[in-house]
């Protein structure tokens, strides 16, 4: 036996999520990065390469082990970047999504200096998490912007956005309808966007998801509105494996 505490991965369960990943990503045309916050056990990311396009962070540490230890794409999100750490940041980034207006304002030149694409955080005022913290539609909240003349000025300085609202949402129809509310009220103004990332927290890797529907419903977005799709699992890397 080994001495606990320990922390076990079960390889098998976590390569049958990966499997579920690439044939989202097969069907979709979608792509996906690790959510380094909810996950950076580096020594499985061998194991999940092949199955993933690279990985999202939210925060300096989180930006750089993904760069040195995963590879592929490595997009950067903070809600907070300092001035003390946004040339750093920038150094291992290929894409980095500012959280507000006024961040794009002050490091946005920065980034375009360097050719890192930049996008915004677009909050769409609804989503599925019963956690205040990570609730972008909570009173007060200041996770992204909303305002369409404001996000329409930015146009010229961003190639995408990414509108995180799923919190361990495992019904696809909530996903679906919701999907439909972003199209109808902010699909315009994602038209002129290169990508999309729709974030973290849709359950697809659990037991009895409609994963082909998903993927029709992913496909049918990116087309509709000319936009590459990016997904960012977290928890959906990892479920019943850890």
């Amino acid at each position: 036996m080994i001495p606990t505490p320990y922390y076990l991965i079960d390889e098998a369960r976590l390569l049958d999520n990966m499997r579920k990943i690439a044939r989202l990503r097969e069907l979709s045309g979608a792509k996906a990065l690790l959510a380094l916050k909810c996950f950076a056990t580096w020594g499985a990311f061998e194991a999940m390469k092949p199955y993933m396009d690279g990985t999202t962070s939210s925060s300096l540490f989180e930006l750089r082990l993904g760069r040195e230890k995963f590879g592929g794409e490595t997009h950067a999100y903070s809600v907070a970047w300092s001035d003390s750490e946004i040339d750093e940041a920038i150094s291992y980034a290929d894409k980095i999504i500012f959280n507000s207006l006024s961040q794009l304002d002050r490091f946005g030149a920065k980034a375009a200096e360097k050719g890192i694409g930049a996008g915004l955080r677009l909050n769409p005022r609804f989503s599925t998490s019963g956690f205040d913290l990570a609730d972008p539609a909570r009173p007060f909240s200041r996770l992204g912007e909303w305002d369409m003349d404001r996000l329409e000025a930015a146009l010229p300085r961003i190639s995408g956005v990414m509108i995180h609202y799923n919190c361990e949402n495992r019904d696809f129809d909530l996903f679906d309808q919701q999907l439909s509310r972003i199209e109808d009220e902010f699909g315009d103004f994602l038209k002129k966007l290169d990508w999309v990332s729709l974030g973290g927290g849709i359950h697809f890797t659990g037991e009895g998801y409609p994963l082909e529907a998903l993927a029709e419903r992913l496909r049918a977005f990116s087309e509709r509105l000319g936009v590459q799709v990016y997904l960012e699992p977290g928890e959906a890397s990892i479920t019943q494996s850890t």
